[in-house]
């Protein structure tokens, strides 16, 4: 199965959000994520994730801190914000609303 960007557009920060919803994370481990829940099939350009990064946090819907690790390179984590909850729950109402006008329109008769 081959997802284009076209179809993807427009709700990278929607599967950002999706992504720290329970737990706070950093860029690679994100997109690690999404590569395994989608079995390798999609992932996010590295530029493409770290726009949407700094995207989310100027309007207030992530925020980031630096991680304390004992060895090797200090990872930035983010975290959803209260905003970003909502945002988040907009635009998946937002997405199951045109999903079903999609179904509807493209269905088969």
């Amino acid at each position: 199965m081959s997802i284009t960007s076209d179809i993807i557009r427009g709700h990278t920060e929607t599967i950002i959000l999706a992504r720290l919803l329970h737990a706070d994370s950093y860029g690679y481990e994100i997109n690690k994520s999404i590569q395994q829940a989608t079995d390798g099939v999609y992932n996010l350009k590295e530029a493409t994730l770290y726009t949407a990064f700094r995207r989310l946090e100027q309007n207030g819907y992530i925020s980031s801190y630096w991680g304390d690790e004992g060895s090797g390179a200090r990872r930035r984590y983010y975290r959803i914000t209260p905003a970003g909850r909502t945002f988040y729950k907009q635009n998946r109402a937002d997405w199951e609303s045109a999903k079903q006008m999609i179904d509807t329109l493209i269905k088969e008769d």
